[in-house]
């Protein structure tokens, strides 16, 4: 065998031999597999319900996706962190508590303000289903919660098992359903339904796990909930406003859209959102659940944190370059292909979502690493600038140009530079956390 290619194939095998990588594997495999069934399922259910019902599910994910990041101020992203499994398990019983309590408050404010929030936002053809958001955020926190604890138990498997369980079921109960009654106000009450089933089946699995664990055995010496709240308290004081102006940021374009263009507008953004979110919801976020805990470790460990991050988000970049040229080079021809000639409009507005998705795919070790560096204050402002920056971009197309293709170009390009300028500020933190290190 010639040196030119016993290098390769030294490299292939000692990534094949990490961990880290067959952990990627595991999760990936799963979220591929519900993603091959969801797109399987996708070219009959988008005519079944054609653009209007996929823009009324969409504005309502929109809301919905706004709502969830606070729905347990963010603390179950910390379960993952503690030495210690009652620490951990303190945690859980921390978020379990607070997503009842912000789902009751959600509730009641919608009862006195939910008309005036649908006229606001231009979401009239929502109303209806508004008392459908905190059921939807209670479900979306449960799923979260028994998912950080599977991920610090490195349970991958149990979370791509119950990933394709929940994509089977909700397509199918989609299209069938769809045959009878296509109308959006059936891909909602389904989407709602659908966070409930993956809470469960991902519960199911964390509680197998649980069982005769050390976890078990610990119970005794219980951290006080207080004592753990206060010394986790940059999660609801910095990461919860984080990631709910980031969502806010992401569910601008659909809302506007469906405001100033109409619920077809926004359903064709919803369609491309939801196609160019693939990769990144497949490898990126398997990639995060299996960095988080790893560098995690590292830190404890005292390892080169920058380094870590530089290899993961070079792999990253390195796949993600060709499935997103492909869309930026035949976008409409490839949605009217595989959806219908009726979706080119998302196909024109993918090749822009294409660019801005390649950015957040790569960026998902950075953020990773936010919560170990102990710099999430500095990410919320990030999130307010990049997100004034996106908005301004939504409204210059709107204004300036009429046109609904400029603002998602300008959206996306905007959003480009934002995720550029904070993977470098996180790296470099990651450099000066390192320097720190040694000479403590």
């Amino acid at each position: 065998m010639s040196s030119a290619t016993a290098l390769p194939r030294r490299a292939l095998d000692r990534v094949w031999r990490s961990r880290f990588a067959r952990n990627v594997a595991v999760v990936a495999s799963g979220t591929a597999g519900a993603q091959v069934i969801t797109m399987a399922f996708a070219p009959f259910i988008t005519r079944i319900y054609g653009p209007e019902a996929f823009g009324l599910l969409g504005t309502f994910m929109a809301i919905v996706a706004v709502a969830v990041p606070v729905a347990a101020l963010a603390y179950p992203i910390a379960i993952v962190l503690p030495r210690e499994d009652r620490d951990a398990l303190g945690l859980v019983r921390l978020s379990a508590i607070l997503s009842f309590a912000v789902a009751l408050l959600a509730a009641a404010a919608l009862w006195a303000g939910g008309d005036w929030l649908t006229a606001t936002l231009g979401a009239e053809a929502v109303a209806g289903f508004l008392f459908l958001i905190p059921v939807a955020m209670l479900f979306a926190a449960w799923m979260q919660i028994a998912q950080q604890w599977l991920i610090r138990k490195k349970e991958f498997g149990v979370v791509a098992r119950s990933a394709v369980a929940h994509s089977l079921i909700l397509n199918s109960a989609k299209s069938g359903i769809g045959w009878l009654h296509p109308v959006g106000a059936v891909l909602i009450v389904l989407a709602t339904l659908g966070q409930a089933l993956h809470a469960g089946l991902l519960f199911i699995g964390a509680r197998r796990r649980y069982q005769g664990s050390t976890a078990e055995r610990e119970e005794g010496s219980q951290t006080p909930l207080k004592e753990l709240a206060h010394r986790h308290r940059d999660f609801p004081l910095y990461r919860a406003p984080q990631n709910f102006i980031n969502a806010a940021s992401q569910s601008l374009p659909v809302l506007m859209l469906a405001a100033f263009f109409g619920p077809a507008a926004a359903g064709f953004y919803t369609l491309g959102k939801m196609v160019m979110g693939m990769p990144s919801n497949l490898l990126g976020k398997a990639v995060t659940d299996v960095f988080y805990p790893r560098i995690t470790e590292a830190a404890h460990n005292g390892e080169n944190l920058a380094q870590h991050i530089v290899r993961a988000t070079g792999a990253l970049l390195a796949v993600g370059v060709v499935p997103f040229g492909l869309v930026i080079l035949f976008g409409p021809w490839l949605f009217s292909l595989v959806f219908g000639g009726d979706w080119a409009v998302a196909g024109e507005y993918a090749r822009w979502l294409a660019l801005f998705f390649l950015f957040n795919f790569i960026n998902k070790p950075s953020v990773a690493a936010v919560p170990v560096l102990g710099i999430q204050r500095g990410l919320l402002v990030y999130e307010l600038f990049s997100t004034g920056g996106k908005a301004l971009g939504l409204v210059a197309g709107f204004y300036w140009f009429g046109s609904d293709i400029w603002a998602v170009a300008l959206f996306s390009v905007i959003g480009v530079v934002a995720y550029s300028a904070m993977m470098l500020w996180i790296l470099a933190h990651a450099m000066r956390w390192r320097v720190d290190a040694k000479t403590s």
